[in-house]
């Protein structure tokens, strides 16, 4: 029962780390901590675990490679997309809380 309810936990994360993929979120920092929860348990998490973090230090290569000017762009449109989720909440009434 121990060891159903721990793999519940690691897929719910996972879930989670795929809806931040297009939603605001670090998705593929999450999709990795749910992995890293069902490797503890399952072979297959280990390995699917091994090519996300791959894939994670490929992105940020890719980053450190990027222009300044690339970079800069990404970071404005990074704080553009965090200031229309504050305006979003506020505009639209949206509960930060559930409750």
């Amino acid at each position: 029962l121990l060891r159903i309810g721990f793999a519940l936990f690691g897929f719910l994360v996972v879930l989670a780390g795929l809806a931040m993929l297009v939603l605001p979120g670090p998705g593929l920092l999450v999709i990795a901590l749910g992995l890293a929860i069902l490797a503890l348990e399952f072979a297959w998490a280990e390995r699917l675990l091994e090519r996300t973090v791959d894939r994670m230090e490929d992105a940020a290569n890719t980053v450190k490679r990027a222009s300044r000017t690339q970079q800069l762009l990404l970071a404005a449109a990074t704080a553009a997309a965090a200031v229309g989720v504050v305006v979003a909440v506020l505009l639209w009434d949206i509960p930060i809380i559930p409750g």
